[in-house]
């Protein structure tokens, strides 16, 4: 079973592409609560390369570096990857009043399905307001 979560961001693909790959954009958006941030991101945005983030607790109490490897690569359209033994799909999917981004992956077995739901999602909700205030500012 995989889980799928997306958003509606309300901007052109070609700014929602660029914000979601690019490691100073990533450092921003990357995080499913307020307590958390991510403090560093690299990005090899091609198939065989790699990416990581590294995700913290706010207070220093846990840590961890998501990571992977792309082993599919369409610009502007997809992008798959593995991380660990497990698969994501990212969609970017153009349409009338924005891009809608698409995330299905493989859940974990460690913590409950709708946990990562909600986790994954939260994380792809605050891309959206990323971009948003991107969109704002420029």
């Amino acid at each position: 079973m995989k889980i799928t979560v997306e958003t509606l961001v309300p901007a052109p693909v070609d700014v929602v592409w660029s914000a979601y790959t690019t490691p100073a954009d990533i450092v921003q958006w990357n995080a499913a609560s307020d307590d958390w941030h991510t403090t560093k991101a690299t990005v090899d945005l091609r198939e065989g390369g790699a990416f990581s983030s590294r995700m913290e607790a706010k207070d220093g109490s846990m840590g961890f570096d998501f990571a992977g490897t792309y082993t599919k690569i369409e610009p502007h359209r997809r992008i798959e990857y593995a991380f660990g033994d497990r698969q994501a799909e990212v969609e970017f999917i153009p349409g009338d009043t924005g891009t809608t981004v698409r995330v299905v992956f493989d859940p974990e077995t460690t913590h409950p399905v709708e946990m990562q739901r909600s986790g994954w999602q939260a994380i792809l909700d605050s891309f959206a307001r990323h971009v948003r205030a991107l969109r704002k500012a420029g």
